[in-house]
């Protein structure tokens, strides 16, 4: 049995396609076929389920598919504390993030890089259950969620900060001259928010009924990106809840104010989190002990305070 039979068993679990998980391999199709009947030979069970395409795996499969992250897993590990061991850490830190924790990651990657200047970062934008899977399979080193999720399991976290909530409103709006604002005054602006199926959207819902409103926004979008896109282009038609973290990327655009929105003091816990098993990846080893330096939370407290002060 060859690791390369592993990598193969691996994409093709991912990819759910033969042509797909051979080009992920850079191989041919025939050559990834053969080499996973070549493997169903030397362990004498049945892995895939074959039909005119892909149709699965075998509960025989299944397990095989465990020992193959597990045993792949180990020869990172492998790889990563030897390379340390000569000198240097290197590898590819496989980071995921919730998108709307996306926009603080750098607080945690740029101080990594400096201190680890030959590891490569492979940053991804997933939802909790993603990295929940990804965690288990070993297809992750770490990644930044919300600790109270209900679907994270037999993980290791640590808060990073908690989501603060404001108003973004043009500066000649209705509200603009408040201090502050609450969530059933937000609701009756024409809004840009995420869109239902995202958490954090979930969230405000929550406190939009908590002050007895229903948001219903003019633009939903599953991406900060797309909201922001929209708040700048539109001279001044519309205003969005926006986390305290995503000023750390998009700021406050021209035109627009930040008001703190009446409720919590703090929203839900965004954490950095680790898979809780072994062998555990030396490379989110490394990320934890920078981010136990990294201080996210004061900064992000800085940053709130110098737009909203």
């Amino acid at each position: 049995m060859l690791l390369r039979q592993l990598e193969y068993l691996v994409a093709l679990a991912r990819e759910r396609h033969f042509s797909r998980a051979a080009d992920a391999c850079f191989v041919s199709q025939p050559s990834l076929s053969a080499a996973i009947r070549k493997l169903e030979h030397e362990l004498d069970v049945p892995i895939v389920r074959r039909g005119r395409r892909y149709e699965g795996l075998t509960p025989e499969g299944e397990r095989v598919l465990a020992w193959a992250h597990r045993i792949l897993a180990e020869r990172d590990a492998l790889e990563q504390e030897l390379s340390a061991m000569r000198g240097g850490l290197t590898g590819t830190l496989r980071l995921g993030a919730i998108p709307t924790a996306l926009t603080a990651a750098s607080l945690l990657t740029t101080p990594f890089c400096e201190r680890h200047p030959l590891v490569r970062v492979s940053l991804e934008s997933l939802s909790s259950r993603e990295i929940t899977d990804r965690l288990a399979e070993f297809e992750l080193d770490a990644a930044m969620t919300y600790l109270d999720d209900d679907t994270l399991r037999r993980i290791r976290g640590m808060p990073l900060y908690e989501e603060r909530y404001l108003l973004l409103t043009p500066a000649g709006g209705p509200l603009a001259e408040q201090r502050t604002a609450r969530w059933s005054q937000a609701a009756a602006l024409p809004l840009c928010l995420l869109s239902p199926r995202m958490r954090n959207r979930r969230i405000m819902d929550e406190c939009f009924a908590a002050d007895g409103s229903t948001a219903r926004p003019s633009v939903e979008s599953d991406t900060v990106a797309g909201l922001y896109a929209h708040l700048t282009s539109a001279n001044g038609r519309w205003s969005s809840v926006i986390s305290h973290a995503w000023l750390h990327m998009f700021g406050v655009p021209e035109g627009m104010r930040v008001l703190p929105l009446d409720g919590p003091a703090h929203g839900p816990r965004v954490g950095l989190v680790v898979a809780d098993h072994e062998p555990g990846s030396v490379l989110g080893r490394a990320l934890w002990e920078v981010a136990r330096e990294a201080r996210v939370r004061d900064t992000l407290e800085d940053l709130l305070a110098a737009h909203t002060g």
